[in-house]
């Protein structure tokens, strides 16, 4: 725990065998009512962090409000638990819709989906049975209140406007304190790391999303970036046009993939480069194959359309990806 402005603390609870290694959780102390912004798992030992961090300081649950930068457990995955009679937890709308519709079959279709783009469906099964966001979320229904572009939450000497920032989750949300030149920005930009940004359904373009949200916060007036996770930074818009130019080169790879001739979502995806500590995609622990996957047909999506790749399918209906030149050249 680590006080870094007046009354804003940040409180690091440990993510146990992930790769992001913490969550940064946020607290603005008020004697009326404080302000926690992200959780961690649903976890005892997240748990017992987390709390071991509050009382530190000085803050009472029972006085305390919630804010969800997006519905990913690592970031909401304790607040049913912790969150008081009374108390508010605010969420973006797309992401609060999403929790509410969340029932066994979501996931039944997240294996339809992702089977029929290649990822063989046993090892999904693995996959899902460890994912993170299905074994460590919120056991409660929450009520949960909803925040738009532009609401404000004014807590003691803080006025914290919400950014809407889809693109690593559909509603993704980020606070901007203007006088104190702050942004608390959940998982939309990190420091030495890059936000996942994965498709797990036909309905949106992340990719184009995020990288419209990137241009959303890069004229901000914006000293201090307190991220999701890793370390506290400075240089805002420094980071967001290497954020930017990595996707650029992933999409040039992916391009580079296809000339190879036509593919499904799976073998693309086993091809790229993936900055993990494993030597080859068959040792990938199933989850992060399944991560990496989501990411690899965020960037097709976003390739198929800006017109730049095609598909198709073939063996019993798996979809799969071509470039323009080479589905002309089939022609």
């Amino acid at each position: 725990m680590e006080e870094i402005l007046p009354s804003l603390y940040r409180i690091e609870v440990p993510l146990p065998g992930s790769p992001l290694k913490a969550t940064n959780s946020y607290v603005v102390k008020e004697t009326e009512q404080s302000l926690i912004i992200d959780t961690g798992w649903n976890r005892e030992d997240c748990k017992a962090a987390l709390v071991s961090g509050l009382r530190g300081c000085g803050v009472d649950l029972g006085k305390s409000d919630f804010f969800i930068t997006h519905m990913h457990a690592d970031h909401s995955g304790l607040v049913s638990i912790l969150a008081r009679e009374g108390a508010r937890i605010y969420f973006g709308k797309a992401d609060a819709d999403i929790i509410r519709s969340i029932t066994p079959e979501h996931w039944d279709k997240m294996i339809d989906f992702a089977n029929k783009c290649g990822f063989p469906r046993e090892e999904l099964h693995r996959a899902i049975g460890s994912h993170p966001g299905r074994k460590y979320s919120s056991d409660n229904p929450l009520d949960l209140h909803i925040l738009r572009d532009h609401d404000t939450i004014s807590i003691g000497d803080y006025l914290f406007e919400c950014i809407e920032t889809p693109g690593h989750t559909a509603g993704h949300i980020c606070l901007y304190e203007r006088t104190k030149k702050t942004l608390i920005c959940g998982d939309h930009i990190l420091i030495d790391i890059t936000p996942n940004i994965t498709l797990s359904s036909e309905k949106r373009n992340p990719l184009k999303e995020y990288l419209v949200s990137l241009d959303k916060v890069y004229d901000l007036d914006v000293e201090l970036v307190l991220p999701g996770h890793r370390s506290i930074f400075g240089n805002q818009k420094e980071r967001i046009l290497e954020l930017k130019q990595h996707h650029q080169t992933r999409l040039r790879e992916v391009i580079s993939i296809l000339e190879n001739g036509k593919q499904n979502v799976f073998q693309v995806a086993s091809q790229m480069t993936w900055d993990i500590g494993y030597r080859s995609w068959d040792l990938f622990p199933p989850a992060q194959k399944l991560f990496a996957f989501g990411e690899a047909l965020a960037h097709l999506k976003y390739l198929e359309e800006e017109g730049q790749v095609g598909w198709g399918t073939e063996n019993e209906g798996i979809v799969f990806f071509i470039t323009q030149n080479k589905k002309e050249a089939h022609k």
